[in-house]
């Protein structure tokens, strides 16, 4: 009697991808494979290996994905147009009536999305403004929105921080343009609106959001969420994107013994309460699967253009408002204010021992209320004398 040889199953990187790419949780797999959560991520990591029954179940599946993959051809021509933008995200403005100026957009690099192509010259185009906006925010976008959440935990707050930092850089965007690093300038504006201490103040924010369905995303969520600011925003520019220690501190604000301690301390509170976390390897993977475990999405260009401009309306429209109230005031108190001095009267002096006539004090209590009776009894009394005319 032989033994049937096992049903191959590919690496795990592979079972990873298929499993993203079918935009399904750990949990989702687990229930139709029949095992725990834990399990498949397991499985997944490469810690162990599925036997029996729940490898044939687990390589049907597999399979099932990876043919659901191939058959998408109808989407391959978003990510080419993806890819294009990004490769021509190097333009050279041009400014309507002659105004603008030469400025390098450079793609974003994320821990969290596939490297851009290189860009070259042949790829460079000339671009409008709108246009060059465009690319930057449909590379950047989806990417930082995910980034933005695990700073705060909240999806609608990281869309926000998101969408106010491209509106920003839309206001100032010769600035931005000519920027070595745009997409650093963008990601530099979305965390400091993420991570700002008002929002605590903000209704909305005062209510706790859903966590993450898997209890290991909500554990490393947590942990987070219970780092300070710095470190957090240090620890995810490091791990996470991957970016260098110097740059790290660059982007922080801070030298860069400072942002090594704040990685150091960082590592080391996620590593005592999640002690698998330790290898900053697998805490990038990590760091990736929860960034990408909710559905975040990010709005249209042109709705942040919009957004933007009607602000930058909104400022301009109030700042004219506020000038005219302010030479309205100023002209009502030029047109009713006194032309001459009058001096106050100086009090009264005495004169050869005369003390100065002065006016009665203030009443007491008793005078009062004898003021008031007599008030009262004197009009309707039986003593009162009435003339008669006869």
């Amino acid at each position: 009697m032989t033994r049937s040889p096992a049903t191959p199953l590919p690496s795990p990187d592979e079972r990873r991808r298929l499993r993203a790419a079918a935009s399904l949780t750990r949990r989702q797999i687990a229930e139709r494979v029949g095992v725990r959560p834990e399990t498949v991520r397991a499985w997944e990591s490469g810690r162990s290996t599925p036997r029996g029954r729940n490898r044939e179940a687990y390589a049907k599946l597999l399979a099932g994905l990876a043919e659901g993959a191939a058959d998408g051809g109808t989407r391959e021509s978003v990510h080419v147009r993806r890819e294009e933008a990004a490769a021509v995200v190097t333009v050279r403005l041009e400014e309507p009536g002659g105004d603008g100026r030469p400025g390098a957009v450079a793609p974003e690099p994320s821990a969290f999305t596939q490297a851009p192509p290189p860009s070259s010259a042949s790829h460079a185009e000339r671009l409008t403004p709108a246009e060059a906006f465009d690319a930057l925010y449909s590379f950047c976008a989806p990417t930082l929105v995910r980034q933005a959440y695990l700073l705060t935990g909240r999806p609608e707050l990281a869309r926000e921080s998101v969408e106010r930092a491209f509106q920003l850089a839309w206001d100032r965007w010769p600035e931005v343009a000519r920027d070595p690093d745009p997409a650093g300038w963008v990601r530099a504006a979305a965390y400091e609106w993420a991570l700002s201490p008002w929002h605590r103040y903000r209704r909305r924010h005062r209510q706790p959001e859903p966590p993450p369905p898997e209890e290991d995303d909500r554990a490393l969520l947590e942990v987070l969420l219970r780092l300070p600011p710095p470190y957090r925003r240090t620890l995810l520019l490091h791990d996470g994107l991957g970016l260098g220690l110097p740059e790290t501190a660059a982007e922080t604000e801070a030298t860069t013994r400072a942002a090594a301690g704040r990685l150091t301390h960082a590592r080391e509170t996620v590593a005592a309460r999640l002690p698998e976390l330790s290898d900053p390897g697998e805490l990038h993977r990590r760091l990736a699967e929860l960034a990408s475990t909710g559905r975040l999405r990010a709005a249209e260009p042109p709705v942040v253009r919009g957004g933007s401009e009607r602000r930058a309306r909104f400022w301009t429209r109030a700042a004219v408002a506020f000038t005219v109230a302010l030479i309205g005031t100023t002209a009502l108190t030029l047109r009713t204010a006194p032309t001459g001095y009058e001096p106050p009267v100086p009090p009264g002096e005495t004169v050869r021992g005369v003390p100065p006539r002065v006016a009665p004090g203030p009443l007491s209590e008793d005078e009062r209320e004898l003021r008031d009776r007599l008030r009262k009894a004197l009009p309707r009394g039986p003593e009162r004398l009435a003339p008669q005319a006869r």
